[in-house]
């Protein structure tokens, strides 16, 4: 998505009394928690972990096959990314509030919600969100500031002169609605009260359908783009935020991970380490630098392998190759440099070769008290992160551990099973990205 603008959409905002706090931290579910609402119990241990790898590829194909589809008024193709992230995001809605459950995903930048009346919705099975019940409600006008915050694809003036948005994502789904100012309110990890904030730029889906979980309500933007709640809350929470996801292979499913935001997104203390975010023509992903991995003292550059034209950026260089997303699973290379590592890999490690039981990785071994995995360093730019193996292999079944990353043509992504055990901040006004290694289970 371009950047369009040049104002701050932050002038909509005026948080309340209880909202002027330096941050907060509340609780961010994994989608197979039993306390997740899209959790489904119907799933063994395996059949989760094998959904997971297939919501991994499908999100792949989100981000580098945009697809345009048929959509009233016109045709409207956004590359931004739809709900199938991993984890999930309480939030409150309007006022009195409403909850709903928001996908948090850091490659997009709406944040939007069902609302009745339904032209056409998914089944959701909490109740749909009531504009007309809700006070705190303003329908946003076509020469609104919140109107042309949106990239001019995506936005649209009805009969009435309101504005409406048109996201349309890769896999053909879709959501269609109006363009509106409300309160949104979330629960902190350390108040009683949760902390509201009025005037959020807010999407009030009437017409959605696709792919969409019937678990859950819609989507948290957490991208970089002027629509993100991330944007949006920038007066108070300083453009910071930063979570600490529990590992992939966790058997705990009850243990919820942390989002925090503003001051207490702040990373500090022994071994963080800092990344530079680079500046690329979309403002939406999060994009940084890799410049080699490293298997015990086998050393592979990463640059020779991102020549695609998906790589440009604002520098004409190497710089931002490789997309930081918490909404996928695997961590995604090119084929070559994945053919590179997936050799030095198997060099390193004495085990039983076996098949993936689910069809989707490649590398497996057989799992077994005496096999052992080589740490694995990311080098990014200015910062070396010492990836563990539970970082970078995951269990399949009972037997079975696989290498958690699989190739795609022109497209680089760092999942999140890479990203657990780490607590990973954001700061988009000092742009960089840190990691700080963590046991996230006890954060």
């Amino acid at each position: 998505m371009s950047i369009v603008l040049v104002f701050s959409i932050l002038i909509l905002l005026c948080p309340t009394q209880g909202a002027l706090q330096k941050g907060f931290t509340t609780h961010l579910i994994h989608r197979d928690s039993p306390s997740s609402p899209l959790y489904n119990p119907s799933l063994n241990k395996w059949d989760r972990v094998r959904e997971a790898l297939h919501r991994s590829i499908y999100r792949t194909n989100r981000i580098i096959c945009p697809l345009s589809s048929r959509l009233y008024p016109s045709d409207i193709q956004a590359k931004v990314i739809s709900a199938s992230g991993e984890y999930v995001m309480e939030m409150f809605v309007g006022t009195p509030p409403v909850k709903q459950f928001g996908i948090v995903d850091t490659g997009s930048d709406l944040i939007w919600t069902q609302c009745q009346p339904c032209i056409e919705c998914y089944k959701q099975e909490i109740p749909i969100f009531n504009p007309r019940k809700s006070s705190s409600y303003k329908i946003q006008s076509c020469e609104s500031k919140a109107c042309h915050a949106l990239d001019h694809k995506q936005a649209g003036c009805t009969k009435r002169q309101t504005c409406s948005y048109m996201y349309n994502y890769g896999d053909q789904s879709h959501t269609i609605g109006d363009v509106a100012l409300e309160t949104l309110s979330f629960n902190s990890t350390n108040q009683i009260e949760a902390t509201s904030y009025p005037n959020i730029v807010f999407g009030c889906g009437h017409n959605n359908a696709g792919t969409f979980s019937e678990h859950g309500s819609g989507l948290i933007g957490l991208g970089g783009g002027p629509l993100s709640l991330v944007s949006q809350l920038k007066s108070t929470i300083g453009g910071r935020f930063s979570h600490c996801l529990i590992p992939f292979s966790n058997e705990d499913t009850n243990l919820t991970s942390k989002i925090n935001f503003g001051s207490n997104a702040e990373v500090t203390g022994h071994g963080v380490v800092s990344t530079p975010l680079a500046s690329q023509s979309s403002s939406t992903y999060y994009f940084l630098t890799l410049e080699a991995i490293s298997v015990k003292t086998h050393k592979i550059p990463f640059s020779s392998y991102t020549k695609s034209s998906i790589f440009n950026n604002d520098y004409g260089t190497n710089e931002g190759n490789i997309i930081i997303d918490s909404g996928t699973t695997l961590t995604i290379l090119p084929p070559d440099f994945y053919n590179d590592l997936t050799h030095a890999l198997e060099n390193a490690i004495k085990g039983s070769k076996v098949d993936d039981p689910t069809g989707t990785l490649d590398l497996c071994y057989k799992a077994t008290e005496d096999i052992e995995f080589p740490d694995i360093i990311a080098h990014f730019k200015g910062a070396n992160v010492e990836l563990k193996p539970v970082n970078t292999f995951i269990k399949v079944a009972d037997d079975v551990i696989c290498l958690a990353a699989m190739p795609a043509e022109d497209m680089a992504i760092l999942g999140n099973v890479a990203q657990g055990n780490f607590l990973v901040g954001y700061d988009t006004q000092q742009g960089t990205v840190s990691f700080k290694p963590l046991d996230c289970t006890k954060v």
